[in-house]
């Protein structure tokens, strides 16, 4: 909002308008909008101090539209969460590359996971709000599944070919995300870099030879 001297010497506020004056074209468009602000706003005021009403004061809108969209405060921040797990699965991939052994590639998914994901200030959302519930749900729903079960088939292993696919590869993904979700829960002090890795080898690796030889 600006304001400007009226003719009596009076100042007038001037309301910013709506949707910075340019409204959305239907309702995804909206959403999308709103989820870039809530980023915005997690950047600027970081997650622990972002509110509905500072997403709606950058977008030119009162909170009842953000609500229009997103009932609840934890819609968005789930909601948030799913837009940045795309970008956080091309870098997962992308540490990923070079490695062909299914232990291997699983180890450092999960390292890689356990270290990242709470420092991301839109996946670690929910944990930097005592929200890891809303966390476990976003987590373990079908989208998540889905989302990791295409980040696994772009790495340099052949799941079909070890005999993982369809409701195996479910279980495995299933199992993976839940002990990440342990640990991002309830961290290990002190546990990081080699040592995670070598924790997680030992106790990890077992029961994916169980179902996965190793190459």
């Amino acid at each position: 909002m600006g304001s400007v001297a009226g003719p009596l010497g009076h100042t007038r506020v001037m309301k910013r308008p709506a949707w910075n004056g340019a409204p959305p074209r239907d309702g995804e468009e909206a959403k999308a909008r709103i989820i870039d602000a809530a980023m915005r706003c997690i950047d600027r005021h970081g997650p622990g101090k972002t509110s509905l009403s500072d997403v709606a004061g950058e977008l030119g809108v009162i909170r009842q539209t953000v609500y229009r969209y997103f009932p609840s405060t934890e819609e968005l921040f789930i909601a948030v969460g799913y837009a940045a797990l795309n970008s956080f699965l091309e870098r997962l991939v992308a540490q990923l590359v070079g490695r062909r052994d299914p232990a291997d590639v699983i180890v450092e998914a999960m390292a890689y996971s356990i270290e990242q994901v709470p420092q991301d200030p839109y996946l670690g959302l929910f944990l930097d709000l005592g929200r890891p519930d809303a966390f476990s749900r976003g987590a373990t729903s079908v989208r998540a599944f889905d989302a990791c079960r295409v980040a696994f088939s772009r790495t340099e292993v052949d799941w079909d070919e070890l005999g993982l696919s369809g409701e195996e590869f479910t279980e495995l993904l299933e199992f993976l995300l839940r002990v990440l979700l342990s640990f991002v829960n309830d961290p290990l002090p002190g546990r990081s870099g080699d040592d995670l890795r070598a924790f997680l080898r030992r106790w990890l690796t077992p029961a994916i030879q169980a179902s996965v030889p190793t190459a």
